[in-house]
């Protein structure tokens, strides 16, 4: 009967738009006038026990419902609810009012049998029922039919039930048309709705009202038998599930998330909702205190302006008010400017918003997500909707339990945090994270519920499981880096077994190379933590000592490919013994000097790259092993006629490129500077454009003010002055003493007391000039 409870007592059918505002006004002013005895809902039936906690007081919208495998909790499915959702309002109606609620939506376990892992519906896609009616009506954007058809309108005003008959009309038509939208699964559901609501009727004498998608309406209308509905139910497969309530976000709701019952501006439709008189002049007042909080010159003069051209626009454009569109345009002209930039801004945090929804704590939970929210509270580590960074300092006890617990979290697959590059200093004892909580992570901690009912327990499980399934040794090295990093130390023993048993058995020379880093890094982090790191250092050295043995050989003949990848895992291998210190190696010997020993065997050996030779070479003048004139008889080997120009290419670049200073070292030695200009005119014509692109990879990779000043001295002739910078733009080749006592002053206060005396200024006097 089109909307209306009849004599007959048939059910109040009231269709709706998922997250309209309208809709959900117009639910609330027709139960409101027909005060039915219960209160069905399209949504899982098993959560029916969940619904009394909407009326607890810490739970705020948006939220949803989250149904998940039990044996395989990544199988699951959301159905969100915002504060403007008609299934939110007829849920705290039907609470308010002491009035009996269910879902009658085709049970969860049913659902999540036939999805697919990532809980979409297997079946093909579905016809967009109010784009249709938006098409049909000559518009372009269903949003702007939507705001004009229902929310602009005054929907119920004068007759509550009346935009529910428009719908039902409408949806009845394109059923006849399209049938199920190609979407066979439909019929299943409606099948079960029409069995819960004949239920729900025999038991109510007051009558149900039914609050569903507008689609399914013409369906439930139908009259059909009992025994044709339960023969469509027969045989549905079902898995054992588990349903809670989780917070959900206004971002989440938006069709670019993915879920095709989404809304694009989720923020602007929660404001129609929560102000439906004057709502332009609302929401352009809020656009104008966000952009002066960004500091831009907004005044109340830009907010009358703008919501006289919304209005304007709307009278041109034949809108009954100005929509979503219309303020956009306003704020764009009026308060941006003309520019998007700011517009982008209003967009993200108005638009479409960043709010996050809370759950009670008596919600149900896996006990691995009890344990997660007990901590967060205690470290005071809120999950917040938007991206936001945190700095951590180690040294302070909180601070490293924060840390402790992202990295706990990121080993089982909880992203909550992201590593960022800190702002201040590169030390150990300091990190910073990207945060940004999203309700998909609750999935992520149901699934890793399964390794433990506690975060350190189940990261304990997980490394280890990790660990034994790693297919490569830099797999297991880093899992040990991040075992230090979470703070485990009950997985540290099965990490470094079978860490050591894979070095053991790898040979493979860039295997171990890629591996020791990794090792080296966890023996800082175990330092700044206080961490028990002998059995790690013991790794660690017996792996540089077979990557001593091995490297050499494994650097012969080797393509040009396989070349630059080798000199990578050099430079990484001349880092971390950087770090381990001058520690004594297996066998006899220290360390630093076995690995300057390796450098010096890659620099003579013909056999080995000309860019491993430059980059073996460089390392040495680096560490003070090599002076500059051994240096330069070096490079003036390689670069003498005889050998081939693309050789000497690679070696240069081996010396002087990548990001190792080569170009300051150019600079400050006209001498090598000489010896490169000189080799360089002297290629041949023919393999010029050989080496060319080679050498322009090394010096493209130079600042440019570094290369400025290369250009200059090749300009000017290097070697003039001595093979030293005097002389050089910006130098002088003597002592100024006159620019150099103006410091003085200077020297003095940042000197102290102490340094007032005279051999205190002479000592800062020869630093500052010498």
């Amino acid at each position: 009967m089109n909307g209306r409870r009849g004599d007959a007592g048939e059910p109040l059918l009231l269709g709706v738009r998922h997250h309209g505002p309208g809709s959900a006004r117009a639910v609330r002013a027709v139960l409101e006038q027909a005060r039915p005895g219960a209160v069905l809902i399209e949504g899982p039936p098993e959560a029916d026990a969940l619904i009394p906690l909407a009326a607890e007081e810490d739970m705020r919208p948006p939220v949803a419902l989250l149904a998940h495998a039990v044996d395989e909790p990544g199988r699951s499915a959301f159905w969100p609810l915002a504060e403007f959702s008609p299934e939110w309002v007829a849920i705290r109606w039907a609470l308010e009012h002491k009035v009996p609620a269910r879902f009658i939506d085709l049970p969860a376990a049913h659902t999540l049998a036939r999805a697919d892992d990532d809980g979409a519906e297997p079946d093909g896609p579905r016809i967009d029922p109010l784009g249709l009616l938006a098409e049909t009506a000559g518009y372009d954007d269903a949003e702007r039919w939507w705001e004009d058809a229902v929310e602009h309108r005054g929907a119920g005003k004068e007759d509550a039930v009346a935009p529910f008959t428009a719908l039902e009309e409408a949806m009845t038509v394109l059923r006849e048309e399209y049938g199920s939208g190609g979407h066979e699964r439909d019929l299943v559901r409606e099948a079960h709705m029409r069995l819960r609501i004949r239920e729900a009727r025999r038991e109510s004498e007051d009558g149900v009202a039914v609050v569903c998608g507008a689609w399914h309406v013409p369906a439930l209308r139908r009259g059909t038998t009992v025994a044709a509905d339960r023969a469509l139910l027969k045989g549905l497969p079902k898995v054992k599930t588990d349903l809670t309530w989780v917070p959900w976000t206004h971002r989440r709701l938006s069709r670019r998330s993915g879920y095709g019952a989404g809304i694009d501006s989720p923020g602007w439709y929660g404001h129609l909702f929560a102000a439906p008189d004057r709502p332009v002049e609302r929401w352009l007042t809020k656009v104008a205190g966000l952009l002066r909080a960004e500091d831009r010159i907004v005044s109340p003069a830009h907010v009358i302006e703008a919501v006289r051209l919304a209005e304007t626009l709307a009278a041109l454009r034949g809108r009954p008010l100005p929509g979503l569109g219309e303020t956009t345009d306003a704020v764009r002209a009026v308060m941006c400017e003309g520019s998007d930039v700011p517009l982008a801004l209003v967009h993200d945090r108005l638009v479409v918003g960043d709010v996050l929804g809370e759950v009670p704590a008596a919600a149900p939970a896996v006990p691995l997500q009890r344990d997660l929210a007990r901590t967060q509270r205690r470290l005071r580590l809120r999950p917040e909707a938007g991206e936001r960074e945190l700095e951590l300092d180690l040294r302070k006890e909180t601070d490293a339990e924060r840390g402790r617990l992202l990295h706990r979290l990121r080993l089982l697959g909880i992203g909550w945090g992201e590593p960022a590059t800190a702002r201040v200093g590169t030390g150990t004892f300091r990190e910073t994270w990207r945060l940004r909580w999203d309700p998909e992570l609750s999935v992520r901690v149901a699934e890793a519920g399964v390794w433990g009912t506690t975060v350190p327990a189940a990261a304990t499980a997980k490394a280890e499981s990790d660990a034994i399934g790693a297919r490569g040794l830099a797999e297991v090295t880093g899992l040990a880096e991040h075992c230090l990093l979470a703070g485990l130390p009950d997985a540290l023993p099965t990490v470094m077994r079978i860490l050591a048993d894979r070095a053991a058995l790898d040979t493979d020379v860039g295997h171990l190379a890629q591996a020791l880093p990794a090792l080296v890094r966890s023996l800082r982090y175990g330092d700044v933590r206080g961490t028990d790191t002998a059995a790690l250092a013991e790794v660690a050295a017996g792996l540089a000592a077979r990557i001593f043995v091995g490297l050499p050989p494994a650097c012969a003949a080797l393509d040009a490919d396989a070349a630059e990848e080798m000199r990578g895992h050099v430079d990484a291998v001349h880092r971390a013994v950087a770090l381990l210190g001058d520690a004594p190696a297996p066998g006899h010997g220290r360390l630093r000097a076995r690995w300057q020993s390796v450098l010096r065997t890659l620099s003579a050996r013909d056999t080995v790259p000309g860019v491993i030779r430059g980059r073996s070479v460089r390392l040495l003048l680096d560490d003070g092993e090599l002076t500059r004139d051994a240096a330069a008889r070096l490079m003036g080997l390689v670069l003498s006629p005889g050998t081939p120009p693309a050789d000497a290419a690679a070696w240069i670049e081996g010396f002087v490129g990548g990001s190792s200073g080569g170009g300051l070292l150019l600079v400050h030695d006209e001498r090598l500077l000489g010896l490169v200009d000189a080799w360089l005119t002297g290629v041949p014509a023919e393999a010029f454009t050989d080496v060319l692109p080679l050498l322009r990879r090394t010096f493209s990779e130079y600042e440019t003010g570094v290369r400025r000043t290369l250009g200059e001295l090749v300009r000017r002739g290097p070697g003039a002055h001595g093979g030293t910078a005097a002389g050089a733009p910006g130098f002088d080749p003597g002592l100024d003493t006159a620019r150099a006592d103006a410091v003085l002053p200077v020297v003095r206060l940042l000197l102290g007391p102490d340094g007032d005396d005279d051999e205190g200024v002479r000592g800062a006097h020869t630093g500052v000039t010498g």
